[in-house]
């Protein structure tokens, strides 16, 4: 297959100026510029209205915001008592503008507007009538997505369909149902005329039916949900694997640098090194790290990168792995290691030396000592901010490292292409087969038939672990174990947790929650619309209650 090749910018004059940014290292593209959209597009170029869309898509997905903190698995690299409110619920307000609103109402208005174009505007030859059919149903399907990013943080959102042609001050919030049924219907059109096997970095007919799966999951949690919602969506789920079976590849495999486009992904925001800076815009590298290049040895141009975040995983996360977890060793750094020359007091540090090591179980005081004489060992309780107490006679004391918080950071998204500011280059996986098994595997559980709940959960430890059928029992607190091991800073945790009613529950594993939360779950189940667009509908918009 070949990647979508690179894309600029388009920009298309509609009254005012639209520009469609571009996928990138994705499909070769003309550059228009100062034109009318309806002196240039037509038949043969209409599919950069397209690409132009999956180009936001990427920018969603790329944006951590509202999807870690304030879980389980997610906390904040601050002191215990200091406040972050959407870790720890204290003070959560309406923000100003949010990402998460603007970014996938992005992908809508440009999905929107390129419908329009492909309907209205462009004239199809009776040859060229499937690239018509082809490009409205990925556009669909993308607009289907976006509304249910929305749906999950805000609840019933503005269901606008229409090409943006005006400034409005009218927009209204339609139900969370109804937002659901949109979702839905959109997804079951345009499945028919998606591909099953695109060029890489389109949205595949399987790609979406596992987004159609999780939809119907989620809305069976719903009081309006319908009964058969359980049983769809696991039928839907098992039609996206389609018969893969993860195990052909290793979970190392999966996450190897010169394997990202690999079967087990069936969706991903593509990023590479084509010359254009906006294609070296990921950071995921980064976004699970302290600031690594103020340790002695490690350079700002360190393979790890520069911290893009103050967002760390908790140590509940870190003991979840079990021994036999292959997972561990591909999620998680648990040594740093010198890059440069350098030195701590009587110490000389070597390029490839030990910097901090980060045992899997606590070490006992000999051991440490000695280990403390040529590296800083933190143990699986001293990941939280604040240093250890100094110990005596070694060369490696608590008080010289000039960091005051440390943990193994995130490994998976390692990159090997990326600048001192963290533009990354690696592509980010969004949709993988082992969570359409997870979320079979949910489905099933809530359509109750265990055996097949427990066939799709097991088959995702298994190439974890090579144990078949490790669990013999299912709860949604294993499934949810089994997604912190196998998805951890890929699924979006907080919309996961609130779907299963888990969200307040499981923030007793949160330690700064722990300390002084004040989740509500009269309010915090649901995210504040921004100010702004109240502002801009002040007659007709509503907020969610309490903000």
């Amino acid at each position: 297959m070949k990647k979508i090749k690179n894309i600029n910018q388009i920009l298309v004059l509609l009254g005012a100026t639209l520009l469609f940014s571009a996928c990138n290292d994705f499909i070769e593209e003309e550059i228009y510029n100062q034109l009318a959209s309806e002196n240039f597009l037509d038949e043969s170029n209409a599919d950069q209205l397209v690409v132009g869309v999956y180009g936001d898509v990427r920018g969603v997905f790329k944006n951590g915001d509202y999807k870690f903190s304030g879980t389980d698995i997610f906390t904040t690299q601050l002191e215990l008592f200091n406040n972050s409110s959407s870790n720890d619920y204290v003070g959560f307000n309406a923000p100003q503008t949010n990402g998460v609103w603007s970014g996938n109402y992005g992908v809508i208005s440009k999905a929107n507007t390129a419908i329009n174009r492909f309907e209205n505007q462009i004239s199809w030859s009776p040859g060229k009538l499937a690239d018509k059919t082809y490009g409205i149903a990925q556009l669909r399907a993308l607009r289907a997505l976006a509304f249910y990013n929305l749906v999950q943080q805000y609840g019933g959102v503005v269901l606008d369909l229409e090409e943006p042609l005006s400034i409005r001050n009218d927009y209204k919030r339609s139900t969370e149902e109804e937002t659901f049924t949109l979702i839905i219907n959109e997804l079951e059109a345009a499945i028919p005329n998606l591909k099953d096997a695109p060029e890489t970095g389109r949205f595949s007919k399987r790609a979406a039916q596992h987004v159609l799966a999780e939809v119907y999951l989620t809305r069976a949690y719903k009081s309006y949900g319908e009964s058969t919602d359980f049983q769809t969506a696991a039928d839907l789920a098992v039609t996206a694997i389609d018969g893969y079976d993860i195990r052909s590849q290793s979970f190392e495999q999966v996450f190897a640098y010169d394997n990202q486009v690999n079967d087990e992904i069936l969706f991903a925001g593509q990023w590479g090194d084509t010359g254009f800076s906006s294609d070296r815009g990921n950071d995921k590298h980064a976004f699970v790290m302290y600031q690594v290049f103020n340790l002695p040895g490690v350079s700002r141009k360190n393979p790890y990168g520069v911290k893009s975040s103050n967002t760390m995983l908790t140590p509940y996360f870190y003991s979840l792995f079990e021994d036999n977890d292959t997972r561990e060793n591909v999620t998680i750094h648990r040594t740093i290691i010198a890059d440069e020359d350098s030195g701590l007091g009587a110490d000389v540090i070597k390029a490839g030396d030990t910097v901090i090591y980060y045992p899997k179980y606590a070490l006992g005081e000999t051991e440490l000592k000695d280990k403390l004489d040529r590296y800083w060992v933190y143990q699986p309780d001293q990941y939280l901010f604040g240093r250890p107490d100094d110990v005596d006679g070694v060369n490696y004391k608590y008080s010289l490292n000039p960091e005051f918080i440390s943990f193994p950071i995130l490994k998976k998204f390692d990159d090997e292409i990326f600048e001192e500011n963290g533009s990354g280059a690696r592509d980010s996986f969004i949709f993988r087969i082992a969570e359409t098994h997870l979320i079979a595997a949910e489905a099933f559980l809530g359509a109750n038939n265990t055996t097949q709940a427990l066939f799709h959960l097991n088959r995702v430890r298994e190439r974890a672990t090579g144990v078949v059928n490790h669990y013999a029992a299912i709860d949604l607190d294993v499934i949810l174990v089994e997604r912190a091991l196998e998805l951890v800073g890929e699924e979006n945790r907080w919309a996961v947790l609130k779907r299963m009613g888990k969200l307040e529950e499981r923030l007793v594993h949160n330690p700064h929650y722990v300390d002084h939360g004040a989740f509500d779950a009269t309010k915090h189940l649901l995210r504040p619309i921004p100010i702004k667009e109240m502002e801009q509908s002040p007659e007709t918009m509503t907020q969610n209650p309490k903000y």
